[in-house]
């Protein structure tokens, strides 16, 4: 094995680690760290949230300066090197007398894009980046595109048949797609900072939209509910769990009151009939929201697509057929040929009874 291959594989650690924090760490981005001597891991860490120890820290944690000196730190995001709520990384690693720094990706921020890395060089420090450049890129994509654009990066999931149907002519949906699948969806929630969904879902399947038997993290649920005609009764305004219904300036005031209860908050986001969706991500990019998970309904997930709004789809497609005046997957207005969606397929799998496809759509000029 050369030495590139063991880069390789002590990366493969870090960014395994780092996606553990995924949904815990807003408005910081998740990290893995992995400190090495002599091929053997002496240290490890990720950062688990916003105002705790990062993941070089913590990788050191408990380690002397003796211990450290001559090793060899991977990390999948380049070490920071400002000040913010805690001091920087640069400065623990060079207190440690580390050797070697291997970065997955540099800093999305142009401000500190390759800083970290230049004062490391300069105090004698090697430094390799763009081990498991790919793999890195995609862990950070929703902080990046926050740093970038101020939005959320945004995940389209949809459950549907094989003919592109989420439900049958009397709305029922459950289950459309088997329990792997299920399975699934729980950890993309499990990764996400909120979880959207429209009325429709959040009304006629009541869901919980949490992820099940976690008790260390809970996404944000975000309902669009235009008219604010979700049932109060509705596991999510009544389960104690934080939710924001977004209503639209048809939702009368009194309405607005009364859905503002509890753990429940209340946005209003367009001044029309319809909610504004860029509006409504640009608010929860400024509450530090990274990434949303979108779990329908198929008027939503058609608005989002018409908008420009979607990063990625996951399409959990099951070996059924509905047809007739089941729901169709982008709700009933269409699109002509010439104006449809193009969607690249990035990888298409077997869940299961089920295929999974991942799909980014082709951005457009407006």
């Amino acid at each position: 094995m050369g030495i590139g291959d063991n880069h390789t594989v002590w990366m493969r650690r870090a960014l395994t680690l780092a996606a553990r924090g995924e949904g815990q760490t807003r408005p910081n981005p998740p990290v893995g760290a992995v400190l090495v001597r002599n091929g053997t891991v002496i240290g490890e860490g990720y950062h688990r949230k916003a105002g705790g120890p990062h993941a070089e820290v913590v990788a050191l944690r408990g380690l002397t300066p003796r211990q450290t000196r001559g090793t060899t730190l991977y990390v999948t995001l380049e070490p920071c090197s400002t000040h913010g709520r805690t001091p920087p990384c640069v400065d623990a690693i060079l207190a440690a007398g580390i050797s070697e720094v291997v970065v997955s990706v540099k800093d999305p921020n142009r401000l500190h894009a390759g800083r970290g890395l230049r004062l490391l060089r300069r105090r004698g420090v090697k430094v390799t980046v763009g081990i498991c450049r790919e793999e890195g890129a995609a862990l950070l994509a929703p902080f990046a595109k926050w740093i970038a654009s101020g939005m959320p990066y945004l995940t389209l999931k949809m459950a549907m048949t094989l003919d592109g149907r989420i439900a049958d002519a009397s709305g029922k949906s459950r289950w459309i797609t088997g329990a792997a699948a299920r399975r699934e969806v729980q950890q993309l929630r499990r990764h996400a900072d909120a979880v959207l969904v429209g009325a429709g879902t959040a009304g006629v399947d009541d869901p919980s939209l949490l992820v099940q038997g976690s008790k260390r993290h809970q996404p944000l649920r975000v309902v669009l509910d235009g008219a604010g005609r979700i049932p109060l009764t509705a596991k999510v305004l009544s389960d104690g769990y934080p939710t924001i219904v977004v209503v639209s300036a048809s939702c009368a005031e009194k309405r607005q009151a009364a859905l503002a209860q509890g753990a429940v908050r209340v946005w209003c986001c367009g001044a029309g009939a319809r909610v504004d969706m860029e509006l409504l991500l640009r608010r929860l990019g400024q509450e530090g929201i990274l990434h949303v998970l979108c779990e329908g309904g198929g008027e939503l997930a058609g608005a989002l697509l018409r908008a420009q709004l979607v990063d990625v789809c996951r399409f959990y497609i099951a070996g059924r057929l509905l047809g007739g005046n089941a729901v169709p997957v982008t709700g009933m207005d269409g699109w002509l040929l010439g104006d449809a969606p193009h969607l690249r397929f990035r990888q298409v799998r077997q869940v299961g009874e089920d295929v999974c496809v991942l799909a980014e759509p082709a951005k457009t000029e407006a």
